[in-house]
């Protein structure tokens, strides 16, 4: 399969350099592949969405060169997607209902593959995945390899919440096979994610993908740019100023005559190699 690359942001805000960066690095990958650029907005978390910024996205990510090779995916118009998905993991028991509270769990993971609490009537539950005592490893396009006690840090994960909302680990490995993704591409925040995406993947029957994570853009205090008050949007209708600050943070060089995006995005791929890409995400953004 050639490869198919993806930017899946969140609609939480408007984009901001740290996602400009995610942006910029998995478009460099898949162009540097001779693949395709896909986007997948990530819009199943109502309570955590701002709303117009999916459009803000959307709009912006244009103005900075960067062009998707199809449509945008939704999340949102997924659902059935990911009820034939839950509903295969319940029908070959790999999921189970659970009642248990925070307190029930005394802020530790959930490792029993059963509920410890008893069903509270007319409460719906949440649905977790029943996690062995395994192993997942596997090895990173930049960060080298990797391997996680899945039990140990994740323990019985939530695919499915109270309020019936599907969590992002099992909306990512159902739309990235849906997809045809081939290699994901995000920021270094996610790696730890990987295995359990891994581990549903297996679950379902899907593909698993290449992985490539890249280091995040903190702020000065070492505090992800996304969850930061200095996480402010970047300018669409001035461009070039983030982009070369994007290029500069990835360690590539930007044309210093370059007048527009494009012109910029390809000398940066004419001397773009993902091997070169920096691995530590301990770099404060200006």
């Amino acid at each position: 399969m050639s490869y198919r690359g993806r930017f899946a942001p969140s609609p939480t805000g408007h984009l901001h350099f740290g996602s400009l960066v995610a942006a910029v690095g998995s478009w460099l990958c898949a162009r540097h592949a001779g693949g395709a650029w896909l986007l997948r907005v990530e819009d199943i978390d109502p309570p955590r969405e701002m709303p117009g910024s999916a459009e803000s996205i959307l709009a912006a990510l244009p103005a900075f060169g960067l062009l998707a090779d199809a449509p945008p995916l939704f999340q949102s118009r997924r659902i059935a997607a990911y009820d034939a998905a839950f509903e295969q993991l319940r029908a070959t028991g790999h999921v189970f209902p659970c009642w248990c509270s925070r307190n029930d769990l005394a802020g530790g993971l959930h490792l029993d593959g059963q509920c410890l609490a008893a069903p509270v009537e007319g409460r719906a539950p949440a649905w977790r995945l029943r996690v062995p005592d395994i192993e997942i490893g596997f090895v990173d396009g930049l960060q080298g390899p990797q391997i996680q006690s899945l039990r140990l840090a994740a323990g019985d994960f939530v695919i499915r919440r109270v309020e019936g909302y599907y969590a992002y680990q099992l909306a990512c490995v159902v739309d990235d096979a849906f997809q045809g993704i081939t290699q994901v591409v995000r920021g270094n925040d996610l790696l730890d994610s990987t295995p359990r995406q891994i581990f549903l993947q297996r679950c379902l029957g899907l593909p698993t993908p290449g992985y490539l994570h890249l280091p995040l853009a903190l702020d000065g205090e070492g505090r992800k740019l996304s969850k930061s008050e200095r996480a402010h949007p970047v300018d669409p209708t001035n461009p070039l100023p983030a982009l070369r600050r994007a290029l500069d943070f990835l360690d590539l060089p930007a044309h210093p005559g370059a007048s527009d995006p494009a012109s910029l995005l390809a000398h940066a791929l004419a001397h773009f190699s993902p091997a070169r890409l920096p691995h530590c995400s301990e770099r404060a953004a200006a």
